[in-house]
């Protein structure tokens, strides 16, 4: 995936201990919320500190954002703030066996990113550790009123609990 807020960093330019401040400007900021489908990012910052051991670069910094998401319900506006320290490891692509073999990543391994070639693209991991850190399913204020209105029962009402409960009330009413 492409966005204009590809920040391309030669190897063999990366200083160990090397810092950056990345903030996208308003084209990136609209092709970045395209690219995520969110209705809009005002800001975008990165502050990160990079460390290089022989082809893996270490990046390690605060991710700062404030957007603007759609309520999965209602499609109301939600204004959203993201305040978060974030590590990616950036490995080269691991080689390649058979065109169907599939690689295993384990939980400490949820955020590497492969690179091939001479070059690691942090704007674009950034962009992605951003949409990583956003409320999957936000709702708006109104979101349950929009729900009830359409008949769909809250998880409570609609657990077997409750149902067995109705039933319950049900059978207590019988003479």
């Amino acid at each position: 995936m492409s966005d204009r807020f590809a920040h391309h960093l030669r190897l063999d330019q990366i200083r160990d201990g090397e810092r950056l401040d990345l903030s996208a400007d308003p084209d990136e900021l609209s092709s970045i919320a395209k690219r995520l489908g969110l209705a809009a990012i005002d800001r975008l910052e990165a502050h990160v500190t990079l460390s290089k051991t022989a082809q893996v670069v270490r990046a390690e910094g605060r991710l700062v954002a404030t957007l603007e998401q759609s309520c999965v319900v209602s499609g109301d506006p939600i204004a959203a703030h993201v305040d978060e320290p974030f590590a990616l490891l950036f490995t080269p692509d691991p080689p390649s066996g058979r065109p169907d073999e599939e690689i295993e990543l384990g939980e400490s391994d949820c955020d590497v990113v492969f690179y091939d070639g001479a070059a690691i693209d942090l704007g674009s991991a950034i962009a992605d550790t951003l949409v990583l850190s956003l409320d999957p399913y936000p709702r708006s204020a109104s979101a349950d009123a929009a729900l009830k209105e359409a008949g769909i029962l809250t998880e409570d009402q609609a657990s077997p609990f409750a149902v067995l409960a109705g039933l319950k009330r049900g059978e207590s009413e019988r003479p």
